[in-house]
């Protein structure tokens, strides 16, 4: 029988594979951390300890301009000598950016001889240490190094992550901080606690602490410690935007990975489902226009039932769930039970269509209104009342108007808009297979017989479209193009 030591072995990673540095903070506040420099490199780490309670020492005979502002913003001291080894009694650390290798090589080794962690700046054979790009959310930090192979992507690594992580994290934390004694004595079970303090940091504590609404969160805190059992469900209703994982708002990606369960519409790409918490339960409601699998009443009905057990639910729509997603009756429903809910918007199709498209939906002098419009009414009668706005110089936005293309275009010339007006089909709006399509309002009729154009389409319509750098674009009306060449 194998030993369990031989099966560890065989797990481990390669050398180039493992970490040359092992990731650790140092406790600095209200001890001296020196650095050695008069110019720019000493400035930057100025202004990065700024970010920390350390007492910042600066050590050089003559600062420049920008040193001296950060010494002064920061409240750093001053000492106007040359660098001596007894500057770095009682140092917690000291960085060396004298920008001259012999300089450099000096501190490190006097920071050596006395036992003090040291850093040259940008000389990485020097350092015992490298400052990793921080993301500062006090108490909470994360760092980031290339162990000073490639400190631009740590630097594009954290702008990711400064996106990701809210400004109150860091109060989210010290709320947290406040009630460990209490949970600790009040939830004995460890498994409980961990389950209080799972729905601590994502559940409604979370939701209104970064909603700005701290009083609120504090008292959803009391409420998740005085009865874990009772706590109730949230429902988040997120745009899903047009398709494209990376037009997701960062809210809604948070979302996804808090989860309990997620109630999908079929338009939601695969892809963006499984973006959610891997044991999360996804459920498909599945609407497609014509082929409705549940109705939006029993939809309703599952997301106050989902609520009522507790459970945190992402009703997750495509595009924004406001235009056109129903949920003006998902929220009622929400409101009559009692069930929090909160909307997160997402990128609509009109502007994924208009913005792959390069179509000023608005423009100076020519549009100076938007329409989104559906091509039928709740009596499913098509075309109801805003095909006299385009007269007035409104760009008309068309959702789901494939199948009533013709009527369309017939009720808006009816209406007195010229037939040469420009129009625009986009299909897939956003995705790797999207395509455009450009012509008049004369020949919009054409694409309900255009049976290869079968992915959801966002018909755009007015004078703006004229506009739009759509050179690639292919015509609306091949046939009709042919003969006007030909001609």
């Amino acid at each position: 029988m194998a030993s369990r030591g031989g099966d560890t072995l065989k797990t481990l990673k390669k050398p180039e594979d493992r970490l040359d540095v092992f990731p650790a903070f140092m406790k600095v506040a209200g001890r001296r951390v020196l650095v050695v420099g008069h110019g720019g490199e000493a400035a930057a780490k100025v202004r990065l300890l700024g970010e920390t309670n350390a007492r910042i020492v600066v050590v050089s005979r003559t600062i420049e301009p920008d040193l001296q502002d950060a010494v002064t913003r920061f409240e750093a001291e001053h000492v106007a000598e040359d660098f001596q080894p007894a500057h770095l009694n009682g140092a917690a650390l000291v960085f060396s950016a004298r920008e001259d290798w012999d300089l450099d090589k000096a501190v490190v080794d006097a920071a050596r001889a006395a036992g003090v962690p040291v850093n040259a700046v940008d000389k990485p054979e020097l350092c015992d240490f490298y400052t990793g790009a921080l993301v500062n959310r006090a108490p909470i930090a994360v760092a980031i190094t290339s162990t000073g192979v490639g400190p631009v992507l740590s630097r594009h690594i954290r702008a990711r992550i400064e996106a990701m992580l809210p400004r109150s994290t860091g109060e989210l934390a010290r709320l947290a901080e406040s009630f460990r004694d209490a949970a600790t004595k009040v939830i004995r079970d460890g498994g409980l606690r961990r389950s209080f303090w799972a729905r601590f940091f994502s559940g409604s504590v979370a939701t209104n602490l970064y909603a700005g609404k701290a009083d609120v969160a504090r008292s959803e805190a009391q409420r998740l410690l005085n009865s874990m059992a009772d706590e109730p469900g949230f429902v988040w209703l997120v745009g899903a935007g047009p398709g494209a994982e990376d037009l997701l708002t960062l809210r809604a990606q948070r979302l996804l990975q808090e989860a309990d369960v997620i109630v999908h519409d079929a338009l939601v790409p695969a892809n963006v489902v499984a973006m959610g918490r891997r044991d999360a339960e996804r459920i498909s409601v599945g609407k497609r226009k014509g082929a409705h699998s549940v109705p939006q009443s029993e939809i309703c009905e599952l997301l106050v039932e989902l609520g009522r057990k507790g459970l945190k639910v992402v009703r997750l729509k495509a595009g924004d769930p406001m235009i056109f997603g129903r949920a003006a009756e998902e929220m009622e429903a929400l409101r009559e039970a009692g069930i929090g809910f909160e909307i997160v918007p997402g990128v609509t199709a009109a502007f994924a269509a208009a913005a792959s498209a390069q179509i000023p939906l608005t423009l100076r002098g020519v549009a100076s209104n938007l329409v989104f419009a559906t091509g039928h009414n709740a009596r499913s009668e098509t075309l109801p009342d805003w095909a006299g706005l385009a007269l007035k110089g409104a760009t008309v936005a068309v959702y789901m108007g494939r199948s009533v293309a013709a009527a369309v275009a017939a009720k808006m010339i009816g209406a007195g808009l010229k037939p040469e007006t420009p129009v625009a089909v986009i299909e897939n709006a956003a995705h790797p297979d999207e395509r455009q399509f450009a012509g008049t309002l004369s020949e919009l009729a054409v694409l309900e017989n255009r049976a290869e154009i079968d992915g959801p389409v966002l018909i755009v319509i007015g004078e703006a479209v004229g506009h739009a750098a759509m050179d690639k674009a292919e015509p609306l009306a091949p046939q009709l193009a042919a003969r006007v060449v030909a001609a």
